[in-house]
């Protein structure tokens, strides 16, 4: 099993993460290219991916009842954290720290990828692409929004709602994942020649977004490592049992739950540095939590996998 494991999920990741690592090593891309292949996930592989993939899923209860589920998560790590913070009376700036820490995770950069390679099967792409969508719409409203509040020393209150609902309507993903829901609700089929496309940009997503990784972390300064590492433990840990303790109650089972838990548990999203670099928020530690996240999810998402199968 642990060989299956590793031939059909860990070596493809590996091998395609490392042609990024090697395409900057040899100069065949400079520093700063990898901007252009996020813009291209950003704005048309995971959007396509996302309208295909839940256009095509049918909203009945038991897939709104799944889609609570993984909007929970990081709401619950929020009020532990929130509860956590009256207790202890740290600083405002480390409850953000731990807010983004755990809400932004790469569901659809290295989550989406991982269960593709796992289970290979369009059904499992369905369902990891309705998990992405929910924990996204999740995660990223909540990352902006402690953003703001870390910055609010400059914003009112009223400034700062109004800045997060701003980027929230502008964001391709939310906007995309939007779509897709509504088109399946209304019972709208995207035409033939409309949905290849749509499917085979979407395709696109897991070589891409690996290879990108690889580019992106090759040639950084990384600096913090410790408290990296201890921020990894939160995606390695707490979120996943969080994530299995949700499942357990919504009766969330098979191949859905080990979906949900595995991507709870992914590493922290890369953009979460283009976040910190725009709020001059905790760089340096960011950039070494997106590192350590990234490369020990290699050893640690098997085993969770591993785990989830004996379930």
């Amino acid at each position: 099993m642990q060989t299956q494991v590793a031939v059909h999920t860990i070596i493809p990741m590996l091998l395609l993460t490392g042609a990024g690592v090697l395409a900057r090593r040899f100069e065949i891309l400079s520093a700063g290219d990898d901007r252009v292949l996020n813009a291209y996930l950003y704005y048309f592989a995971l959007p396509a991916l996302f309208i295909a993939d839940l256009s095509e899923t049918s909203f009945d209860g038991p897939h709104l009842t799944y889609i609570l589920a993984n909007m929970l998560p990081a709401l619950l790590a929020l009020g532990i954290f929130g509860i956590l913070y009256f207790l202890l009376h740290f600083s405002r700036a480390v409850l953000v720290l731990l807010i983004v820490s755990t809400s932004l995770g790469s569901f659809n950069l290295f989550g989406i990828p991982f269960v593709i390679f796992a289970f290979s099967s369009q059904e499992t792409e369905n369902i990891a692409a309705l998990t992405a969508a929910a924990a996204s719409a999740v995660g990223v409203s909540m990352t902006l929004a402690a953003l703001e509040l870390y910055r609010l020393n400059t914003d009112t209150i009223r400034t700062g709602a109004r800045k997060i609902l701003s980027n929230l309507l502008r964001n391709p993903l939310i906007l995309s994942i939007a779509g897709g829901c509504l088109l399946s609700i209304m019972g709208v089929q995207i035409p033939q020649p409309l949905s290849r496309p749509l499917h085979m940009m979407g395709v696109t997503t897991a070589p891409v977004a690996l290879f990108m990784l690889g580019a992106f972390l090759y040639g950084r300064r990384y600096k913090n490592i410790a408290s990296a590492s201890a921020l990894t433990v939160l995606r390695m840990l707490f979120m996943p049992l969080i994530a299995l303790m949700l499942a357990r109650a919504f009766n969330v089972s098979g191949p859905d739950l080990t979906i949900m838990v595995l991507m709870h548990s992914m590493p922290v999203a890369v953009t979460l540095i283009v976040l910190s670099e725009r709020y001059n928020f905790y760089r340096e530690t960011i950039a070494s939590l997106v590192l350590i996240s990234s490369v020990s999810a290699v050893l640690y998402l098997p085993v969770w996998y591993l785990i989830l199968q004996q379930k």
